[in-house]
């Protein structure tokens, strides 16, 4: 019921708050059929690698997911520089971490746009290294989702 309580008699009619909240303080009510929520990161990687998500639409996914990194002692990323080009390894779940570092491990979590914005230049990054849909960004795949990504925030 909303607005006055019509069970009283007229001269003891009472204001009745609404009885279902409102969205956001703004007057309207929830939507009768939630949006549906973005896919997560693990399956992004998947539909990304597969060809079944566009580069920037996994671009928008990955920068607001969050990210796995096996960590040391020090603070910063763990390299590798056994490859072409040095590469962080990233995970996109703690399970595919544990799979590649073990159970023990450190780590810590930041989201995929702090990645972009840490990463230091000349290296890339492997998400979920040991998994079955791995995907390497090399450096100039780096910059380029930081163009990307600038071009998104600025215009």
């Amino acid at each position: 019921m909303y607005g006055y309580d019509q069970t009283a008699g007229p001269q003891q009619q009472q204001y009745a708050p609404p009885q279902q909240p409102m969205n956001g303080g703004y007057g309207h009510q929830q939507p009768l059929y939630p949006e549906p929520s973005p896919p997560s990161l693990a399956d992004a990687v998947r539909a990304f690698t597969t060809g079944q998500m566009t580069a920037e639409d996994f671009q928008q996914i990955f920068a607001t997911s969050k990210v796995y990194c096996p960590r040391g002692d020090n603070p910063g990323f763990l390299a590798l520089h056994n490859t072409q080009q040095p590469v962080i390894p990233m995970f996109t779940t703690l399970k595919e971490l544990r799979r590649y570092a073990g159970k023990e491990s450190k780590y810590f979590v930041i989201t995929g746009a702090e990645v972009l914005d840490l990463l230091p230049t000349g290296y890339g990054f492997v998400l979920d290294m040991e998994g079955e849909h791995r995907i390497v960004f090399d450096a100039k795949a780096v910059e380029e989702m930081v163009d990307f990504a600038m071009r998104r925030m600025y215009g």
